[in-house]
């Protein structure tokens, strides 16, 4: 169980502090025990969720020690693109819906190789390739940024300090 003040990632949504833990009813007339959660960073959206959800991703955000590894890996990490459009958003889809930083990293190396490779012969990435790029780099920089205690806009280029590209 979480506490109050914890910074959770929730589902594919991002980082989300728990501002309270409350009882209220739910739909069937019981008792039941709810996380408040508010985005740490962006948008002033609560959202409440009970306690014994399983059907929800929440997990802690990663500690510093866990989020250096995790950048010291970038380098060796595989790329794993699929030609066909289709299985490949339903395998990005899934990877972003994982909640996994190892399988985001994976998922924004490849489709940046992809784009930087595209760009060079004169093409585009497809439009949803792009958008689970971006929400895949917002979950982490935000996640990286909670842990290091830095805003999600300078963690770009703090990845690129740590690591040689």
């Amino acid at each position: 169980m979480f506490s109050v003040n914890d910074y959770v990632i929730y589902n594919s949504n991002g980082v989300y502090q728990i501002v309270d833990i409350c009882t209220e009813k739910d739909i069937n007339h019981i008792d039941t025990e709810y996380y408040v959660l508010k985005p740490a960073f962006g948008t002033n959206l609560t959202i409440m969720t009970p306690v014994q959800n399983r059907k929800v991703l929440m997990r802690e955000v990663m500690t510093k020690e866990d989020i250096l590894e995790l950048i010291s890996q970038i380098p060796d990490t595989e790329t794993a693109w699929i030609d066909d459009a289709r299985e490949r958003s339903t395998a990005f889809k899934n990877a972003l819906r994982s909640g996994e930083g190892e399988k985001w990293v994976k998922l924004i190396k490849t489709i940046y190789i992809e784009q930087k490779e595209k760009t060079e012969s004169g093409k585009k990435l497809l439009k949803t390739d792009e958008e689970i790029m971006k929400a895949a780099e917002k979950n982490l920089n935000e996640e990286i940024a909670i842990a290091l205690n830095i805003q999600p806009d300078e963690v770009p280029a703090f990845i690129s300090e740590q690591i040689d590209y």
